[in-house]
């Protein structure tokens, strides 16, 4: 499916969960510290957690090392255990470079000066992915969710499910599911299920599922294909029941007030870099040049949400009427209408 017709699908539809307040963890020194100026000392690369640290840091370290050696700046690893430590990482000049999803993106550029320049491509080639439902193949509810369609049968049966997201900034594991299988549907599943939990990351929910510690529960394709290297008997318990519409692969972020130098020679790297025993593991066949509007279908898909979610109330009060008309006219914006 090509990115038009999932910004087709998204155009379609209005919609929202209520957003996810993010609260900085840092102090005044670290507002300090993002108005040094240049000359770049030291660059500290954000990298979301769509699993573990003690998973992540052999696959990165090399790519960072590299960067490193490139650019002539040295650059350090910055994990946090939530999306929105890299996001506030950036915002209060912790962070000056950072591999984002799609919604922890859109936050960022919103409030973080992030500004977009890459794009990762798959090892398939495509400059994009999918987010799943999963259930444990020894669940019960796996044939009749498969034969009805995950989506309907999560809708129909969700006061007997227990239920887990990955975390709010996720796209896959969050935002994509949340649009399409609740919001669409007009299902609060923070009412709607059993129990709802949020994992944490792909990882968790991975696991939370092969564990039978939930019964359902979001993931992506990609984060599934590293399952199978991490922990492959974990992977073998695990049953894709619903599949979503293609969305765009992750962007690669950058301060705006990095110096135009110091981006230009992040630029070089990234778009020149053709290691395959560095990039392989990251499940990225290259880095392609992209800009903010590649999100743009992402930004439609969180205000449509946002939208769903209003209609969705037996009443309007005059500030949720206003909040509709400033959506509607944001995603009209978005659409070039």
């Amino acid at each position: 499916m090509k990115r038009r017709s999932f910004i087709q699908q998204t155009s379609l539809f209005g919609a929202s969960l209520a957003s996810v307040k993010l609260l900085s963890s840092f102090d005044t020194d670290s507002i300090a510290s993002a108005q040094t100026t240049s000359p770049i000392k030291e660059i500290n690369f954000g990298i979301i957690s769509t699993e573990s640290q003690a998973n992540q840091k052999p696959l990165w370290e090399p790519f960072i090392a590299a960067l490193s050696k490139s650019i002539g700046i040295p650059v350090k690893a910055f994990y946090a255990t939530q999306y929105a430590g890299v996001i506030e990482g950036m915002r209060f000049g912790r962070v000056q470079l950072a591999w984002y999803g799609g919604k922890s993106y859109i936050e960022a550029a919103r409030i973080a000066n992030a500004e977009a320049f890459a794009q990762t491509v798959g090892l398939d080639g495509k400059r994009g992915y999918y987010s799943h439902l999963i259930a444990n193949k020894d669940n019960p509810i796996v044939a009749a969710a498969k034969k009805q369609g995950g989506d309907k049968y999560v809708i129909q049966n969700a006061s007997k499910l227990t239920f887990a997201f990955n975390e709010p900034n996720s796209t896959s594991g969050f935002l994509v599911p949340s649009y399409y299988v609740f919001a669409k549907n007009k299902i609060d599943p923070k009412k709607a299920f059993k129990r709802l939990i949020f994992a944490g990351n792909h990882e968790a929910t991975a696991l939370a599922v092969a564990n039978k510690q939930v019964d359902i529960a979001t993931n992506n394709n990609e984060s599934l294909e590293r399952l199978e290297k991490t922990n492959p008997e974990g992977r073998k318990k695990i049953e894709i029941i619903w599949t979503s519409p293609i969305i765009p692969s992750d962007p690669i972020a950058y301060r705006k007030d990095l110096p135009e130098d110091v981006k230009k020679k992040i630029r070089n790297f990234f778009f020149g870099f053709k290691d395959k025993k560095i990039l392989e593991p990251l499940q990225w066949s290259a880095l392609v040049p992209a800009s903010d509007k590649t999100w743009n279908p992402i930004r439609e898909l969180d205000i449509a949400k946002q939208v769903l979610e209003l209609q969705s109330k037996e009443a309007l009060n005059d500030a949720d009427k206003k909040k509709l008309q400033e959506l509607t006219s944001q995603l009209k914006t978005l659409q070039g209408r």
